[in-house]
């Protein structure tokens, strides 16, 4: 199963999220399969997907860290030996080439089309000052896809076991 992480850039209760995204995680890794994890680049939400997903890499070494690109189409040597470190694969979506401000849109895009589950942290009333939301783009895409959402910046869906 493929779960893709999108987010609010800014998270709050980082500690709180980290811990749900442990917990459900690792549920889904042990029952349901779950083995590859596709993330962009911005943000806490991003960021915090990426620590426990590693973290859990400890416990299930085949699970795969995926660096989905809206940046850089062309890599350096260097920059490639580098993510090798930090994913197992990364790539550059042929749809966000050329995208301009669109690329992390288009991005989001690839990554709802290619998982089975999204994990977001999406808190219904943030309005960025300056811009549309792209959480709220992505959600509202993924919606439109019938993809299965699971939004852990609501604590009450989170009933899962603590697998520490």
């Amino acid at each position: 199963m493929k779960v893709s992480f999108i987010g609010h850039s800014e998270v709050s209760n980082r500690d709180e999220v980290k811990q749900r995204l442990r917990d459900l995680l690792f549920a889904w890794i042990e029952t349901e399969n779950a083995d590859t994890f596709l993330f962009g680049s911005r943000g806490d939400f991003n960021a915090l997907g990426y620590e426990a997903v590693s973290e859990l890499k400890n416990d299930f070494p085949h699970i795969r860290r995926v660096y989905v690109r809206a940046e850089f189409e062309y890599t350096t040597a260097e920059y490639d030996r580098y993510l090798s470190t930090e994913y197992e694969e990364s790539f550059f979506p042929e749809s966000v080439r050329n995208a301009g401000k669109a690329a992390y849109v288009k991005r989001n895009r690839v990554m709802i089309d290619m998982c089975d589950r999204l994990l977001v942290y999406f808190d219904e009333n943030y309005a960025p000052q300056r811009r549309a939301s792209g959480t709220r783009i992505a959600v509202e895409y993924a919606r439109q896809k019938r993809k299965p959402i699971y939004n852990v910046q609501e604590a009450e869906q989170y009933a899962i076991r603590n697998p520490s």
